[in-house]
């Protein structure tokens, strides 16, 4: 296993790291930009990330957000963990009502269908989501929700 990969698994089981999600978050967002998208603070790990754009419910306004994903079946799984913090991120509530949702994985920018997956299907691929990323397993067990998880198909 890639050392920095166990690292970041390390560090993101922390407690204190959502603290430090917007350092976070900008430091990525500001790398991805200047590589147009072929940089991101993951890479280095071995772990993937994609950035999705959908537009904001109330406003319209395009929002982006990096996330870690995990190829899966042609597509990327992505999970609302909000590192176990009781409400689910932002996007997830975009995300379930944008109609035509993009994201931009290793410097290519793609449509994509959304698909919020649930039950036995949910289970099955909870599971490779936390084979990609373990502290799936550890933010779902800070939280009373269940994390939502979907799998992004392109068009």
């Amino acid at each position: 296993m890639n050392p920095l990969r166990s690292l970041a698994v390390r560090l993101g089981a922390q407690p204190w790291l959502p603290r430090y999600a917007r350092l976070i978050v900008g430091t990525d967002k500001l790398l991805q930009r200047l590589s147009r998208g072929r940089l991101t603070i993951m890479l280095a790990t071995g772990l993937h990330e994609l950035v999705l754009q959908v537009p904001g419910r109330r406003t319209g306004v395009l929002r982006t957000t990096p996330l870690l994903t995990v190829p899966y079946d042609g597509g990327w799984l992505i999970v609302g963990s909000n590192w176990g913090a009781p409400q689910p991120p932002a996007w997830v509530a975009n995300l379930r009502v944008a109609p035509d949702p993009t994201i931009t994985y290793r410097g290519r920018t793609l449509a994509v269908d959304a698909r919020e997956l649930a039950g036995p299907e949910r289970d099955e691929s909870w599971e490779v989501a936390v084979a990609g990323w373990p502290n799936y397993a550890t933010y779902a067990e800070r939280t009373d929700r269940e994390l939502p998880l979907f799998l992004l198909t392109p068009r």
